[in-house]
């Protein structure tokens, strides 16, 4: 395969994320999101008439910044380095589960629940809990990943990337170091494996997952509850009730604030409880304003380090050798 259809067919692949639902820009989870700011809007533009909605939600000071569109091209570019790079070393589900299964096999036993070797409950209680028990384990392996990579400096170095985005598009998930990209692809293989392989020691090969359109239907259900405004200029708030469980769109633009106060906060994906444990919770009417307006967003005024896209790329080498030098 040429090179040229190597780009091809990646480009085609990135078409496709607008009809996999295992991708943050799935075309419900984007429509879902337009729906959700309608309220948002009339909430807080109540002087502007509907018509002027597609000019607040597509603000061209927004989607066509430096920053946005350094956002669209990592998108393509860290595509293209997975592939050709580190796409063959990521580590992998399959023999995460095998290798977990036998540990739990030959250290506890099989597991007798008088009529076989695995618990006999029934279909529907097997599958919830596989269910519940991949959304958990993911979400919980996200927030200490992520929590890792705001404490530890050298990874701090990497993740910074993410958090330089000076305004939010749904495209800024994706505005990450290929380092960082591959740390979190390798704790999806493991928090998964694991799963997968206690799920066979404890039930059995006929495990199932409660899906829509091959998705986890919990994290369907969370993407179709605004997951795209998460990062925008949308506020997005659920309310302290809600919030207290869940991180709300509005809770991760906080996040993403270059607010010293805010810094290190609202870690958490989908879960809010792991950030409650930590004391890193902040709900959305706890700031003062009350609103991304009120906000900006990146790494402050005086950051000059992610200003090109050689510059995401190298920056963290460079700060992390800065670092040891000194």
């Amino acid at each position: 395969m040429t090179s040229l259809e190597t780009v091809k067919d990646l480009l085609l692949e990135l078409l496709g994320y607008v009809s996999d639902p295992n991708k943050r820009l799935y075309y419900l989870y984007l429509l879902s999101a337009c729906l959700l700011a309608v309220p948002v809007y009339r909430r807080t533009k109540p002087q502007k008439n509907l018509k002027n909605f597609a000019a607040y939600l597509f603000n061209s000071k927004v989607w066509l910044a430096p920053s946005a569109k350094q956002d669209y091209a990592l998108l393509v570019v860290n595509k293209l380095i997975k592939a050709v790079i580190y796409a063959p070393a990521i580590l992998l589900m399959v023999p995460v589960a095998l290798w977990f299964g036998d540990v739990l096999n030959n250290n506890l036993g099989p597991v007798s629940s008088g009529s076989g070797d695995f618990v006999a409950w029934p279909r529907w209680a097997i599958i919830t809990s596989f269910t519940a028990a991949l959304f958990l384990l993911d979400d919980f392996s996200r927030f200490v990943l992520h929590y890792l990579l705001h404490k530890v400096p050298p990874l701090w170095q990497f993740h910074k990337v993410h958090h330089s985005a000076t305004v939010l598009t749904p495209f800024t998930v994706y505005r990450s170091h290929p380092v960082e990209s591959y740390l979190y692809a390798c704790r999806m293989a493991l928090s998964q494996g694991l799963v997968v392989g206690g799920g066979y020691y404890i039930f059995g090969p006929n495990l199932k997952m409660f899906d829509i359109a091959g998705a986890n239907v919990f994290v369907f259900v969370f993407n179709l509850m605004g997951s795209n405004l998460r990062h925008s200029h949308v506020w997005l708030s659920w309310g302290r009730g809600l919030e207290n469980w869940f991180i709300s769109p509005a809770q991760h633009q906080i996040h993403h604030s270059d607010n010293p106060s805010h810094f290190d906060t609202n870690l958490g994906s989908a879960l809010a409880i792991w950030d409650r444990v930590l004391g890193t919770l902040i709900k959305a009417d706890d700031i003062k304003g009350k609103g991304a307006g009120r906000l900006r967003f990146g790494l402050g005024k005086g950051n000059t380090e992610h200003q090109s896209l050689l510059a995401i790329y190298i920056q963290p080498f460079i700060g992390i050798f800065s670092r040891r030098r000194e």
